[in-house]
């Protein structure tokens, strides 16, 4: 079911001419964009019923022109109160993030690294944030199958 919202979300996202499947690992797919090119690892967040101002999804991406590799994107369920705290909370280990409007991003390449690194051992993650009205949100993944696309994509990229 989740494998179907992965492929379904993507299929929203952008044309589907400009993606190329590399596989559906669990609860994340991974993916080349030969157009930009880009490969990257995607999942989505465990349902809710709470309103959400956006779909959100979760990231990590490799841009072999701009010589990124692990760039930790999340799109977010809701849109971010100016001057908020962004927490990701991985396993045990918490990152503060940045963001804007219904994005966050970690601060650095460090910290993509810290954060890639992080997400091969832990089984879930949260992120935490304050939306425009001020109510507290997060956005809960699980990580089944995240280190598979993460490489996938990573290898995808490597073989240009």
């Amino acid at each position: 079911m989740r494998k179907l919202a992965v492929l379904a979300l993507l299929a929203l996202s952008a044309p589907l001419a400009a993606k190329d499947s590399l596989g559906v690992f669990s609860d994340w797919g991974a993916f080349r964009d030969r157009s930009v090119p880009r490969c990257y690892a995607i999942a989505i967040p465990q349902p809710s019923r709470l309103k959400r101002d956006n779909e959100p999804f979760a990231t990590i991406g490799t841009w072999p022109r701009r010589n990124l590799r692990g760039q930790v994107h999340f799109r977010l369920s809701r849109m971010l109160r100016t001057n908020g705290t962004i927490t990701l909370q991985v396993g045990p280990k918490r990152f503060q993030l940045i963001g804007g409007g219904g994005d966050a991003w970690s601060q650095d390449r460090t910290m993509d690294a810290a954060i890639v690194a992080a997400m091969r051992s832990a089984s879930s993650m949260t992120i935490r944030a304050t939306d425009t009205r001020g109510r507290r949100f997060s956005d809960t993944y699980s990580l089944s199958g995240a280190a598979t696309a993460m490489d996938a994509a990573t290898l995808a990229c490597a073989r240009r």
